[in-house]
């Protein structure tokens, strides 16, 4: 089953200063008076220029989709800076209930718009710690395995030495620069599991998040 894709092949862009939602209020604020359009322009402003996160998981993130699609899963990820252009360390985890098989194999497959360099020296395997609020998420212990990259960076696949079992968090660790245009990008989870089945199945997306930098 192929896994499905809830992005557009461009990264998402963020609507002009005044796209129509916007329109329509400061039309209505004009026929208030003076007074309507000053409250008007406050909520205007306010609204087309938010500030940046520094750091980014899935908890505080504001999902985009065009699409309902029942076959969609949302993974937990966290990243150290969502700005673009930045380096960042990326933790795209896959928790025990995300799977219910050992992993002989895993891939993850990149947008063919994500711009960014991604090696394989720069990637690891990890059990992981989840984040919250009296420990950071980060890695507990790496698991050997093998990295390689497809030609053209669209896909990582994963071999670990011996399958992984499904009773811990384990997590795609990377620590690179962020693509510069700005938007949403849909990573896929695949994992083959041992046996006689060749072809791996979709475990879930990391939807991710890439913003204009803070200063």
């Amino acid at each position: 089953m192929p896994f499905p894709n809830l992005l557009r092949q461009r990264p998402f862009q963020r609507p002009g200063p005044l796209g129509q939602p916007a329109l329509a209020v400061a039309a209505a604020g004009l026929a208030l008076g003076g007074l309507g359009a000053g409250l008007v322009g406050a909520v205007v402003g306010s609204a087309v220029a938010p500030q940046p996160a520094s750091a980014q998981g899935t908890p505080g993130l504001l999902e985009f989709r065009w699409e309902n699609d029942r076959d969609y899963k949302r993974l937990y990820y966290f990243m150290t800076d969502t700005g673009r252009l930045k380096r960042s360390e990326y933790y795209l985890m896959l928790r025990a209930k995300d799977r219910n098989t050992a992993i002989l194999k895993l891939s993850v497959t990149v947008p063919d718009n994500f711009e960014a360099k991604i090696e394989a020296k720069d990637i690891q395997l990890c059990y992981m710690q989840e984040g919250g609020m009296m420990a950071r998420t980060r890695c507990l212990e790496k698991i050997p395995a093998t990295v390689e990259i497809s030609k053209g960076g669209q896909s990582i696949d994963i071999f670990p030495d011996r399958p992984i079992p499904d009773d811990r968090t384990i997590g795609v660790y990377m620590n690179i620069f962020n693509p510069f245009n700005i938007g949403m990008y849909q990573f896929n989870a695949l994992a083959q599991a041992p046996g006689d089945v060749p072809f791996a199945g979709y475990l879930g997306s990391w939807l991710i998040q890439i913003e204009t930098a803070s200063n």
